[in-house]
């Protein structure tokens, strides 16, 4: 709600040296959580696994036992999907998708199909192009799962009509292909303006958060990170810890929300090395920066 977010943005901390090792304390307690792709992390009162999916996709099960709810986040595929919940002896109830494209939306049907009463959620904002969406949320929204309540943020840019769910009880945030670690989405359909504004909405979030992106580009993100921000020790670790993990084909995500907010370039525009690393001064806007950032990136061959 407004008055939530208003009173998370009052709280928002300034980024200190103390909140950094705080997160880098938090961030290997979550790295280690995930080492296996098959185990579920334990997220308030719900399960939350790891599907890998196509070639670097992963879809996100949630499992609540106490009300029976399993959701999957932007099935890529059906079978992988299917498998996970065969292993575990699961009915599938929900999709929560977050935008329209295949990679996300690819195994819609044949779940719904196979699953009677699943309900899909998926953003107003993109009605006409997600497949078998029943159930319609935009910005300000929130919907009930089981105990949890579930916020949902508008976040164009990747597209026009992508949002971004939070979920406080689970301290998880689900933002499709809004936010990577240490990257941010392409701009298909928006505009730098428009996704710098996205970000923004969650920024205010506790650091604490778990950030379950849609793919795994974190290594190749930070390859780019480090050539834009290399006087930033702490992003200098993480890259290390990334290169660590991935030379022995472990997953970087979830992430924290705090780790993000230290080391990913595309939520620090005004951070004043990244702004010279851009050629750009104090009078720039962030959404200038940002956009000057995103076409770094783009172009980007490290």
């Amino acid at each position: 709600s407004p008055m939530l977010l208003a009173r998370l943005i009052a709280r928002l901390p300034t980024i200190s040296a103390r909140r950094h090792q705080h997160s880098a304390v938090l961030a290997r307690q979550v790295t280690a959580s995930a080492m296996v792709s098959s185990a579920p992390m334990q997220c308030g009162s719900v399960e939350i696994t790891r599907v890998p999916c196509l070639q670097d996709n992963y879809a996100w099960l949630i499992h609540d036992a106490a009300s029976q709810l399993t959701a999957v986040v932007d099935p890529s595929e059906y079978a992988p999907v299917h498998a996970e919940l065969e292993k575990r002896g699961l009915k599938l109830t929900h999709i929560w998708n977050t935008h329209h494209h295949d990679d996300h939306t690819g195994g819609n049907l044949e779940l719904k199909a196979k699953y009677p009463g699943l309900v899909i959620i998926g953003p107003l904002a993109d009605k006409d192009r997600i497949p078998g969406v029943d159930q319609l949320v935009g910005d300000g929204d929130t919907f009930s799962w089981g105990s949890n309540q579930v916020h949902v943020f508008d976040t164009p840019g990747h597209t026009r009509g992508h949002i971004t769910l939070w979920a406080p009880s689970m301290e998880s945030l689900f933002p499709g292909d809004t936010l990577f670690a240490l990257g941010c989405g392409r701009l298909f359909e928006g505009t730098p303006r428009q996704m710098w504004t996205s970000l923004q909405k969650v920024l205010p979030l506790p650091d604490e958060t778990k950030v379950f992106c849609a793919h795994e580009y974190t290594q190749s993100n930070a390859r780019w990170a480090v050539a834009v921000d290399p006087s930033n020790a702490t992003l200098q670790q993480r890259k290390k810890t990334i290169d660590t993990l991935r030379g022995q084909n472990l997953p970087t995500v979830p992430s924290l929300l705090g780790e993000e907010k230290a080391t990913n370039p595309f939520l620090r525009p005004n951070d004043p090395a990244l702004r010279a690393a851009m050629g750009m001064d104090a009078s720039a806007q962030d959404w200038e920066v940002f956009a000057k950032l995103r076409n770094n990136k783009d172009n980007f061959r490290g």
